[in-house]
C-alpha cells in the first residue's frame, strides 16, 4: 500500500468534462498529479488516454499556480506498460475516429517542452512505451518493486526517437542496445545504477518521497528551472530544442523594461528610446596599458611567490 503524500484536489478540464482514462489532481501548493487509470491492462495507454494527458499537460502549462507535474499509474503493479495492443491498428493506435496514429510521440514533445518539472512516480512495471514515458520525465522516483525495460521487438514495435537516442545518452550505446535487442527487464536498483532513475524507496513511501522531491523543486526559482530544463533539452533536441531555449529567453526579455519600451513605443507611434538600457558589459573594455613601471612592479610581485 502506498501511503498518501499529501491532500489531492480534483482538477476539472473544460475541454474534457469527463475523464475516463486518467485522474487529474493538484495540491494547494502547486503540484499537479496525472494518474493513468487503466489497471486492468497494467495502465497501458490508448488514444483516449493520450488525449486526456495532452489536455491535462496543456492545462498545467497554462496555469501559473501549477508549478510541477507528477506522472504515475493507478495501483502498485504498474506505472505504465506501454501502448494497448488491442487498440493497435494497421498503421498506429486507433481511436474513436477510426484514424490510426502514434500520438504518444506528440506527448513526449509536450512533456519535454513543458517549462515545468515532470517527475515520474514509478511503482511496478514501466516497460515498453511506459518505460519511454518515465524516460522523458525530468526526474524519476521509483519504488523497490519497480521494473524497467523495453518490449517493442517482442511485439513488432520500436521507438526510434527518445526511446532509443535519448536512452543511449543516459545509459550509453552498448547498454541501450542490450536493453532493446534483448528486451530484458531490470530492477529498480539496476535502473538506478544505470542512471535511469534518481532514487529508489520502499513502496509505501513512494508518494511521500516524490512529494518531498517536488516541494524541494518548488523552493527554487521557476524561471531558472524553466531555462535550465530548456538548456538541457537543447543539447539533444536540435533546432527545436534551441528554439525552446530561445523562447524562454524571449519570455524573460518581454518582462524587462527594455522589452516593454519597444512595445510601448510601437503602440505610441514613436521612436523607441533604447539608449538607457545599454549595459556596461556590452561596451568595449579599453585595453590594459602595461607601462614600464607596471611591468617592473608585476615582476617583483611574482618573484616573491
Amino acid at each position: 500500500m502506498i501511503r498518501p503524500g499529501c491532500i489531492w484536489h480534483p482538477i476539472p478540464l473544460r475541454a474534457l468534462p469527463a475523464l475516463t482514462d486518467i485522474r487529474y489532481e493538484r495540491t494547494a501548493d502547486g503540484i499537479a498529479k496525472m494518474t493513468i487509470c487503466r489497471p486492468s491492462v497494467r495502465n497501458a495507454f490508448r488514444p483516449q488516454t493520450l488525449r486526456e494527458l495532452e489536455h491535462a499537460l496543456m492545462h498545467a502549462r497554462d496555469t501559473p499556480s501549477i508549478r510541477l507535474v507528477i506522472l504515475t499509474g493507478e495501483g502498485t503493479l504498474a506505472f505504465c506498460s506501454g501502448g494497448d495492443q488491442s487498440a493497435r491498428g494497421h498503421g498506429g493506435y486507433v481511436g474513436h475516429d477510426g484514424i490510426p496514429r502514434l500520438a504518444v510521440l506528440d506527448l513526449h514533445i509536450m512533456m519535454r517542452r513543458l517549462p515545468k518539472v515532470v517527475i515520474a512516480m514509478v511503482a511496478g512495471y514501466a516497460v515498453g512505451g511506459g518505460h519511454i514515458l518515465h524516460l522523458v520525465c525530468d526526474l524519476t522516483v521509483a519504488a523497490e518493486n519497480a521494473v524497467f525495460g523495453q518490449t517493442g521487438p517482442k511485439v513488432g514495435s520500436f521507438d526510434g526517437g527518445y526511446g532509443s537516442s535519448y536512452l543511449a545518452r543516459i545509459v550509453g550505446q552498448k547498454k541501450a542496445r542490450e536493453i532493446w535487442f534483448l528486451c530484458r527487464q531490470y530492477s529498480a536498483e539496476e535502473a538506478r545504477a544505470m542512471g535511469l532513475v534518481n532514487t529508489v524507496v520502499p513502496l509505501e513511501e513512494l508518494e511521500v518521497e516524490t512529494v518531498k522531491w517536488a516541494r524541494q523543486v518548488l523552493e527554487k526559482s521557476p524561471t531558472a528551472i524553466a531555462c535550465i530544463k530548456a538548456a538541457m533539452n537543447a543539447d539533444g533536441d536540435g533546432h527545436a530544442g534551441l528554439s525552446q531555449l530561445a523562447g524562454e529567453a524571449t519570455r524573460m526579455f518581454y518582462q524587462s523594461e527594455e522589452g516593454k519600451e519597444g512595445k510601448k513605443a510601437f503602440l505610441e507611434k514613436r521612436k523607441p528610446q533604447f539608449v538607457p538600457y545599454v549595459q556596461e558589459t556590452l561596451r568595449p573594455t579599453p585595453p590594459t596599458v602595461m607601462t614600464a613601471g607596471v611591468v617592473e612592479e608585476e615582476t617583483r610581485r611574482r618573484a616573491k611567490l
